[in-house]
């Protein structure tokens, strides 16, 4: 029997492809959740957004890297980014979205995910592949202008995911003791943690195009 069509989509083939996935996603939102995972986010050739009210981190190192991965026609692609790295960190009011395209021209779909709405989210050994950033920050005890790996700090986050001197070490780079970042935007190709603990976990699939707006828009009541 031949797909019902709606507004020019086959649901039956739409349902066939999304639900393996939502599933998936659901399992895995459900664990960080739990505080049972290490978390790694980084989809094929799209980069996400993520708003947040504040992020309060320990221990900060900054360097200039380059993410790679595959595009969305399976090529190889590079992209220039600033790898910010914390011992840890807390985050209140934090929303997260992805827009990935589905195949047979179905459009594109959004996911987003949001916690820390009352208990704060809570990472450690985090690190963000950042291409975009707007916010207003504060650091304390900064040292700038040092090449990635050398000085002072703990030395599992000053050398980066892999445990050895990253970025280039004669490039430029900063560390602060601590660093907050209020009213936080920005665009990255991927973050990975240690732990990730989402207090008051929400995970949402839509059709469209329907990206985290201010995080005052996104936690209206809190």
């Amino acid at each position: 029997m031949e797909s019902q069509v709606r507004g020019g989509t086959r649901w039956k083939r739409f349902a066939l492809v999304m639900v393996p996935s939502v599933a998936a996603t659901a399992a895995i939102g459900v664990g960080l959740a739990q505080g049972a995972l290490a978390a790694s986010f980084s989809v094929s050739g799209v980069d996400f957004k993520v708003t947040t009210e504040s992020l309060d981190g320990k221990n900060l190192l900054q360097y200039g890297s380059v993410a790679s991965g595959k595009s969305l026609d399976g090529k190889d692609a590079n992209h220039p980014v600033v790898v910010s790295g914390f011992s840890s960190a807390e985050i209140s009011k934090m929303c997260q979205s992805v827009v990935q395209p589905l195949p047979f021209g179905l459009g594109d779909v959004t996911m987003k995910l949001k916690a820390g709405g009352g208990d704060k989210v809570e990472a450690t050994n985090l690190y963000l592949d950042v291409h975009e950033l707007d916010t207003n920050a504060e650091f304390t005890n900064i040292d700038i202008g040092v090449a990635a790996g050398e000085g002072k700090g703990p030395t599992k986050i000053q050398n980066g995911k892999d445990g050895k001197p990253n970025g280039n070490p004669y490039g430029f780079a900063q560390r602060a003791d601590r660093a907050v970042l209020k009213d936080v935007t920005q665009r990255a190709w991927a973050t990975t943690a240690g732990t990730f603990k989402l207090s008051g976990l929400s995970l949402r699939l839509s059709g469209g195009q329907h990206e985290c707006e201010a995080w005052q828009k996104e936690f209206p009541n809190n």
